[in-house]
């Protein structure tokens, strides 16, 4: 049974690293105490090793970086979760290709072993990187990410500024632009959303709501703590 936990953001105003997210990650993770760490969005990976290795330490969890070891997939084949950080996403889609982990972060996933992206983390599980708000600083050999879910993400999505003088593109009009070419519901998750799938069953969870967007349709709002599978229903039958 898949299970993931898909966080718009690391950190929220206010608050430390991943300190929003603590309860929904302690409880997706239950007994899974090896969490094996993907750093591949920023450019210091054993910086961000040390901060993610610190602050799971906090939460009774041991981290171990795939960057840092002789047999990356070997490391996710042994461990009991698996953490995707968040940074850009161009990066880490690019770096997942070079290290040949793609297929084996997907059969692990689809064995039951539990998944958490954070940002960028979080818009790989999908069918593609199309999603992102990232400069594209390096180039992956394609745009097909892992697949784990069917939707589309696009995290930290803001509502657009009715009283702004920014004549610039809102991300409303960049995920309504992407619906113009792509079939595949997009889920604009707020800072503080949180998704949690199990399986079939897509949970708003967190802080904020989520704006639900599907060609040929009006966007809708939704709220924590409301299924979303009526909403994205297409993404169960393999559209794209």
């Amino acid at each position: 049974m898949k299970r993931l936990l898909l966080i718009s953001n690391s950190t929220c105003y206010g608050s430390g690293y991943l300190d929003h997210a603590e309860t929904e990650i302690s409880g997706f993770l239950g007994e899974a105490r090896r969490i094996a760490f993907v750093p591949f969005a920023l450019y210091d990976r054993q910086a961000y090793t040390t901060r993610a290795r610190e602050r799971f330490a906090a939460m009774g969890r041991t981290l171990a970086s795939v960057h840092d070891v002789s047999n990356p997939r070997r490391s996710i084949e042994e461990a009991d979760a698996i953490f995707v950080g968040g940074g850009n996403t161009f990066r880490l889609l690019k770096m997942l290709y070079d290290f040949d982990l793609l297929d084996t972060i997907r059969r692990r996933v689809t064995a039951g072993t539990p998944y958490i992206g954070s940002s960028a983390g979080a818009i790989v599980a999908g069918p593609s990187l199309k999603t992102t708000k990232d400069m594209p600083v390096v180039q992956p050999p394609s745009f097909d990410a892992l697949g784990l879910v069917d939707f589309q993400i696009s995290p930290h999505y803001l509502d657009p500024e009715r009283a702004s003088a920014h004549m610039g593109e809102t991300q409303e009009e960049r995920i309504l632009q992407f619906l113009e070419e792509n079939s595949a519901p997009v889920v604009g998750l707020r800072e503080g959303g949180i998704l949690r799938v199990e399986e079939q069953s897509v949970t708003l969870k967190g802080s904020s709501g989520a704006r639900i967007f599907r060609r040929d349709r009006s966007p809708v709002e939704t709220v924590p703590v409301q299924k979303l599978n009526a909403l994205i229903e297409a993404s169960f039958h393999g559209t794209q």
